[in-house]
């Protein structure tokens, strides 16, 4: 079986996606886990967060979709990249993936090309975590059709949850053609308690997804943005802080699901 695959996807920006990626690959690492982040987003944030400058790198993820399959065990050696000190590996984005539906507009099974490469790695790691682009386009149908869990980080706040439309639309449709249906779970992340519309779409959050949800709720956390500043995470500058806590209870929540 091999590592399973998590996606992490929103259609809305800004509802802490990117974050949610390398914290929990982070918590994980942490428990001993083999975890590769997977950056499949055009705007490289995960991979800039940890210092992998597109411009410099000479492979990416743009790559492991335009080569032959034959071609992918040697790729996937020169892609993943570790830094020094950090105890997950990262396969780094380039801008060019957002020439992909263009690129690969007449390739047969194009949506599952991701699918197939991670074959080749899957047995190297015990969680693959994959950071989507924020609309819908070939990189989002290759990472949920390849995903054994999609995570939806939905910030509390009511102009988020007009963005979940558009991706429950899209798993139906890859849900009418795909032999498993995609399962999902919620994420509710930019909390301040203190604030009464962020409890009140809590509360609706609670009620539309149910079971689907999980009980972390990830918090306003000034660390986020320092550990970015600093090409880091928030395990890095303080492990102790409310945000990364609650990554750490998101890490227990998935090894017991």
């Amino acid at each position: 079986m091999g590592a399973r695959v998590v996606a992490i996807a929103n259609q809305k920006g800004g509802v802490g996606k990117t974050t949610s990626t390398l914290t929990l690959g982070a918590a994980l690492a942490r428990r001993g886990k083999r975890v590769l982040i997977m950056d499949l987003d055009p705007h490289a944030n995960a991979s800039v967060h940890l210092r992998f400058y597109p411009e410099d790198l000479d492979v990416t993820m743009y790559d492991l979709f335009m080569v032959d399959e034959a071609a992918w065990p040697g790729l996937w050696k020169r892609l993943v990249r570790r830094n020094e000190g950090q105890a997950w590996d990262v396969a780094p984005a380039s801008i060019q993936l957002a020439e992909l539906d263009v690129d690969l507009k007449g390739r047969k099974g194009k949506g599952a090309i991701l699918q197939q490469a991670i074959a080749h790695v899957r047995e190297d790691y015990d969680f693959i975590i994959i950071d989507c682009p924020p609309h819908v386009g070939i990189l989002l149908v290759n990472a949920l059709v390849a995903c054994d869990l999609l995570v939806i980080p939905i910030q509390t706040d009511f102009l988020a949850l007009h963005g979940l439309k558009l991706l429950f639309d899209t798993i139906r449709v890859l849900n009418k053609v795909l032999p498993q249906p995609i399962r999902y779970r919620a994420l509710a992340t930019m909390f301040d308690r203190r604030a009464r519309a962020c409890n009140r779409v809590l509360e609706l959050l609670a009620q539309k997804m149910g079971p689907k949800m999980f009980n972390t709720v990830v918090g306003m956390d000034t660390r986020f943005r320092e550990a970015s500043a600093q090409g880091r995470v928030i395990y890095d500058l303080d492990p102790d802080s409310r945000g990364a806590r609650a990554y750490d209870a998101l890490a227990e929540e998935m090894l017991q699901s």
